[in-house]
């Protein structure tokens, strides 16, 4: 299994002007590379391999004249660069034959000095950890790093990031056995539903506030774009009050980022097998609750749990987005029919148990998803709740049994 650790780095002047000069030479060997590609496969459908470019886009080019600054950085980080355009290419064409799973990819696109975000990756050969704790890079030297924790293992690979608010960072890849950071079984088990009002409720009936992180720094925001909207493109305070920006847009992400971690860490240490409902975020975050649902990052969220379920040896179980989990009853498996968003609790009219909207989404796709894990044990009645004799299944004041309204049998069911 690889791991990825990300550490923030801090470059002294000089080694912030070599850098740049090792992004600059990465970005113009990709699109040379990619240049190189497509004349080729548009003059007579030919493929160049990869150790063919690396000969004329490395080897050859740093005998010209236009190309003789390549020498001035370590060739780690070009020799990199190709095999990253190796892999784009590989990727999209696994994606149009159906071998790759996911969103479909498209062709790999020229790279922009102006884009904001630059990295380089150096393997083994271009880069060590000195005792000090400084990271050595080649052509580069000894980078200060703010260690937030020990490495597990020596890493293959590190990727030197900047980005759009000018902060540098360094992501290694370590590969670690599978089960070398598997937990201890427990039993417990829980259901997940996940929304707006709150940000996430369980089966056990805890709820977890959403800290909107956008909406609360949506002010400051707003103040440091209009000042952007009034700088002269091209000019230095136009540049300053871009880095402003992305700034707070990185302190959003961060403490988004943050939050989301401890959250599905939690999750998976307290429990054995985690049941959750797959989710349409893309086509939800087209709707008039946008910009809530992209700051939500619910795909985020549960993509983080299945991760971690797998590291840890717990269970990830999806349930179709189509199960009704808000509209049934978790006692006797009644269903109400649609309601409305500001419907937040609602009485059952066939046991008469009274359910908060959130809590019964979260018990039933908890039982949805023992039903699917195992259809032959009914796990401490969840599974088997329509079977009942339409009385009170849970302990404390019983309920007198209201008669179910007059349906069909369709709806019913």
């Amino acid at each position: 299994m690889k791991l990825r650790y990300n550490y923030r780095l801090y470059p002294d002047a000089p080694q912030r002007e070599s850098l740049a000069r090792t992004f600059g030479c990465v970005r113009a060997m990709w699109n040379d590379a990619l240049a190189r590609r497509k004349a080729a496969w548009k003059a007579g459908r030919r493929r160049i391999s990869g150790t063919e470019l690396q000969k004329i886009c490395i080897t050859a080019a740093k005998r010209t004249p236009q190309r003789e600054w390549l020498g001035q950085v370590s060739p780690v980080p070009l020799q990199q660069s190709l095999r990253g355009l190796d892999t784009a290419y590989q990727n999209f064409f696994e994606s149009v034959s159906g071998k790759r799973k996911g969103p479909k990819m498209g062709l790999p696109v020229f790279k922009s000095r102006h884009d904001h975000r630059q990295s380089a990756r150096f393997n083994t050969n271009a880069f060590k950890l000195r005792a000090g704790g400084c990271l050595y890079l080649a052509k580069i030297g000894e980078v200060e790093v703010r260690w937030s924790r020990e490495l597990p293992a020596p890493p293959s690979s590190v990727t030197v990031i900047k980005d759009a608010g000018g902060r540098y960072f360094a992501s290694f890849v370590i590969d670690v056995p599978d089960d070398s950071q598997t937990l201890p079984e427990i039993e417990a088990e829980t259901g997940i539903d996940v929304g707006l009002t709150h940000y996430a409720v369980t089966s056990e009936g805890e709820k977890i506030a959403n800290p909107k992180w956008l909406r609360r720094r949506e002010r400051k925001l707003k103040k440091l774009q209009r000042a952007l909207s009034r700088k002269q493109k091209g000019s230095a305070n136009r540049t300053k009050a871009r880095v402003e920006v992305a700034r707070q847009h990185a302190k959003v992400a961060d403490a988004r980022r943050d939050f989301l971690h401890q959250t599905s860490t939690t999750i998976i240490r307290e429990n054995q097998a985690v049941h959750v409902e797959s989710l349409a975020v893309r086509g939800l975050a087209r709707g008039m609750l946008a910009k809530s649902v992209n700051d939500a990052a619910w795909g985020a969220f549960l993509r983080l749990l299945q991760g971690k379920a797998a590291r840890y040896g717990r269970a990830f179980i999806t349930i179709d987005r189509g199960y009704p989990s808000s509209q049934l009853c978790p006692c006797c498996g009644w269903k109400i029919g649609k309601l409305a968003l500001d419907v937040r609790e609602w009485d059952c009219p066939c046991c008469g148990e009274h359910h908060d909207r959130d809590i019964a989404a979260a018990l039933n796709i908890l039982a949805e998803g023992i039903r699917l894990r195992s259809p032959n044990d009914v796990a401490a009645g969840l599974a088997d709740t329509r079977n009942d004799c339409e009385g009170q299944v849970r302990p404390g004041t019983a309920i007198p049994t209201l008669a179910p309204p007059e349906t069909s049998t369709a709806q019913a069911a």
